[in-house]
C-alpha cells in the first residue's frame, strides 16, 4: 500500500485574517477580500516571503513526523527542498533580509538536529523551466498568474545545483533522476520502469 502525501497546497490556500471568513480585531468582526498567502507572497515576496516560508517548515514537518501507516510514504515536497531550494531562491534574489534567512535557516538546522525529518530516496522529476511555465498555465491557478519564467529558470537552478552537481547543501538521500518533459503516457511509462526502485529503495530505513 502507498500513501501520497500531496504538496500543502490547500493549506497554503486557505482564507487568512482579512478573508471572506472574517476575524476579530479590536472586538469587530471583519470582512474582506479572499487572501491566499502564497498569492501574497508572490505579489510581495519582500514581505511576505518569511511568512510563508515559516508556515511551509511547520506545514512540512508536520507531514515527516506523521505516523507512517503504510509500507510506502510518498511526499510531493519534502522540509529539505522547502528550505535548500524556496528559501535559497528568496534569499538569492533579494527579497528576503538576511536576517529572515539566518533565522529560517537556523530553525530548519535544529530541526534537522533534533528530529528525525530523513527520506530513503529523492526522487527528481527533472523538468526544463519552459515546460514548467506551460503546465502552470494549463493548471490556471489564480494566485500563479504573476510567476514570470525567470522565476523558474532560478528554480530549476537551485535543484541542479543541489541535486545534480552537490556540494551547495546536503543530499538528504539517494537520487533518482526521471526526465520529465513527457506527456501523461510516457511519464506513466516511465514510472512502471522505475517502480522497483521507487518502491524499495536501498538501504531504506523508514515503513517495511
Amino acid at each position: 500500500m502507498v500513501v501520497l502525501v500531496p504538496e500543502p497546497a490547500s493549506s497554503l490556500h486557505r482564507p487568512f485574517p482579512g478573508s471572506s471568513l472574517g476575524w476579530r480585531r479590536r472586538g469587530k468582526e471583519t470582512h474582506g477580500k479572499r487572501q491566499h498567502i502564497q498569492g501574497l507572497m508572490y505579489r510581495d515576496a519582500c514581505r511576505w516571503g518569511l511568512t510563508l516560508q515559516t508556515y511551509v517548515q511547520l506545514t512540512m514537518l508536520d507531514h515527516h513526523t506523521r505516523p507512517q501507516t503504510s509500507p510506502v510514504r510518498l511526499m510531493e515536497r519534502s522540509i529539505h527542498s522547502a528550505r535548500y531550494i524556496f528559501v535559497e531562491n528568496l534569499y538569492r534574489s533579494g527579497k528576503m533580509p538576511e536576517v529572515d534567512y539566518v533565522i529560517l535557516s537556523e530553525w530548519f538546522d535544529w530541526i534537522v538536529r533534533n528530529i528525525d525529518v530523513s527520506v530513503d530516496l529523492i526522487v527528481y522529476l527533472r523538468t526544463t523551466p519552459e515546460t514548467c511555465y506551460q503546465r502552470l498555465r494549463l493548471r490556471c491557478r489564480e494566485e500563479e498568474t504573476v510567476i514570470p519564467l525567470d522565476y523558474l529558470n532560478a528554480i530549476h537552478h537551485l535543484y541542479e545545483e543541489w541535486l545534480i552537481h552537490g556540494g551547495l547543501f546536503p543530499v538528504a538521500a539517494p537520487v533518482l533522476v526521471i526526465e520529465a518533459d513527457h506527456d501523461v503516457q510516457k511519464m506513466l511509462k516511465l514510472f512502471e520502469q522505475n517502480r522497483d526502485r521507487i518502491l524499495t529503495p536501498e538501504n531504506q530505513k523508514h515503513g517495511s
